[in-house]
């Protein structure tokens, strides 16, 4: 019988490798804020609770409260800036008597993002119609949707890859909701469809990614005011 060593890898190419694996953790952390408004958030029963946003007709801004960071293994990405903004619906809109309220958002922007892998960096563009539904409940949950391919991360240096999130069909991720001043929307392990494309080093059997990240939630039509989500 004869015994066929397993091939050796360059230094180059362990980089690669390891550069690779790191790419879909960026994607995670660009996903905090990009929404549908036809997200449904996750758990939502049959028969689900009445959910109203307040105050209706006013303006938001969700705005990244410390850092977001996202970490695949000895691979860490972290974002010092991101935001969005939309519009809570005018009344009745902002009342939903038997489950959420949907509302639209911009397409969330990402910067001072650094990465633990040398020699990669990587740039974001996002597209498409994004939003938020709210619903009300013990916690409040929210159910954010991306539009297909409405996020693509691509990178360059050590490897060149392309991530696109909601590949095939608009995904929703989930988060909570808490009432405060201002009101926080946060983001546990939330998980993601992403597809994978590039050359070698580019982790293309890849299907998802996490991300951790926290939003302070302000009423830009009175900044006196608070966004709060109440039956």
């Amino acid at each position: 019988m004869t015994m066929t060593q397993p091939a050796r890898r360059t230094p180059r190419q362990r980089a690669l490798l390891t550069a690779g694996t790191g790419i879909v953790a960026a994607l995670g952390l660009s996903l905090a804020m990009t929404t549908a408004a036809t997200a449904q958030p996750a758990g939502t029963p049959s028969a689900a609770a009445a959910t109203t946003v307040s105050p209706a007709g006013h303006g938001f801004t969700a705005t990244l409260s410390g850092k977001a960071t996202f970490k695949a293994g000895s691979v860490t990405v972290t974002c010092a800036t991101s935001s969005s903004s939309g519009q809570v619906p005018d009344a009745p809109g902002n009342h939903n008597p038997d489950g959420p309220v949907s509302s639209s958002t911009t397409p969330a922007t990402y910067g001072s993002c650094t990465t633990s892998m040398p020699g990669v960096s990587a740039t974001v563009a996002t597209s498409g119609s994004w939003g938020v539904a709210m619903q009300n409940g013990a916690p409040v949950t929210a159910g954010l949707t991306i539009p297909v391919g409405g996020f693509v991360l691509k990178t360059s240096g050590l490897a060149s890859c392309t991530v696109t999130a909601a590949p095939t069909s608009a995904a929703t991720v989930n988060g909570t909701w808490t009432n405060g001043a201002p009101s926080t929307l946060a983001f546990a392990n939330a998980s993601v469809p992403v597809k994978v494309t590039g050359g070698f080093g580019c982790p293309t059997s890849s299907t998802s990614s996490t991300f951790n990240a926290a939003y302070q939630v302000s009423d830009t039509t009175d900044p006196a005011s608070q966004i709060t989500v109440t039956g």
